[in-house]
């Protein structure tokens, strides 16, 4: 492997799974797990920044890039069956320790992914994941109506969530400087949500996210027991995940920087170069080193 970014594909459980990867294997691995509605393409900026210090794997869930995108009736959209597809990447790739990068839906898939092998974590990077009862909002009100009761009217409070308008507004919102945004990201993100079927895939993960909430507890525990190093980057001015659900990791997690930035929802579009800094000052040193993370736990 070199810096240079390379697209591949594994095929795990008869779905093609596309995933980004730079960096050599000799180095601490970074796993970098993307949000909603986008895809690996989130990290094409942090990638180049990180290759030459970390070994990076930015994977596609079913549905979403270039990976496969089997109908609902082909496939269980849940987070348990992301976490298993991503788990089984890591296993073929042999891979036995990584630090995980989380944002909105890589939260529910990484954290799940810490709880099966809690030993693999070496670290952790949180951009707006939220793991607190604190981080839900009223965003989430339609999302409570649709988990409490599944139906056409309460999925169709969260259709428009799925449009053109809703995605540039993930994008755009609560940034310092709509310049500084490429409506490339929009524009690529809308074009695979318009894919036929992909609707009810997106409406499918809406409700399975219910299920979060109910795991906040084993993976605050986590937290708790196993005590990762933490670097918080995460975009104040989020209206999906505020920045209410970034100060409760201070009160469980020891080794902790907390960045605030005065960006939106996916702050790796303004600040990549900042992230990327961090990333280099307070999570590499603590991975080099091989700090005893796991000392509360024996």
């Amino acid at each position: 492997m070199t810096s240079t970014t390379q697209y591949k594909v594994e095929n795990i459980d008869g779905l093609d799974i596309f995933y980004r990867e730079a960096g050599s294997d000799k180095n601490p691995t970074l796993l970098l797990l993307h949000g909603f509605p986008t895809s690996s393409h989130m990290f094409r900026e942090l990638i180049p920044l990180l290759a030459e210090q970390f070994h990076l794997i930015a994977p596609d869930y079913p549905g979403y890039g270039h990976s496969s995108m089997p109908l609902t009736s082909e496939f269980d959209y849940t987070f348990d069956n992301i976490a298993s597809i991503i788990k089984k990447l890591l296993q073929r790739k042999k891979v036995n320790s990584y630090a995980l990068y989380v944002q909105d839906y890589g939260a529910p898939v990484g954290y799940r992914l810490a709880i099966m092998d809690p030993e693999k974590v070496t670290g952790l990077v949180v951009q707006n994941g939220n793991a607190f009862d604190e981080g839900l909002k009223d965003f989430w009100l339609p999302f409570r109506d649709y988990w409490k009761d599944r139906n056409d009217k309460t999925a169709d409070a969260l259709r428009n969530l799925l449009t053109l308008d809703a995605t540039r507004w993930q994008y755009t919102d609560g940034v310092r400087n709509l310049e500084n945004i490429s409506p490339d990201t929009w524009l690529l993100d809308q074009t695979l949500l318009d894919r036929p079927g992909n609707v009810d895939i997106q409406l499918q993960l809406f409700f399975d996210y219910g299920s979060n909430p109910a795991r906040y507890p084993a993976w605050q525990e986590f937290f708790k027991k196993y005590q990762p190093p933490t670097l918080i980057v995460w975009g104040k001015n989020d209206k999906i995940f505020p920045a209410d659900g970034a100060h409760p990791y201070a009160a469980v997690l020891k080794d902790l920087e907390l960045n605030l930035l005065d960006t939106g929802h996916f702050a790796l579009e303004e600040d990549h170069q900042f992230i990327a800094e961090r990333i280099q000052k307070f999570l590499l040193p603590k991975l080099k080193l091989g700090s005893p993370l796991h000392a509360s736990s024996t």
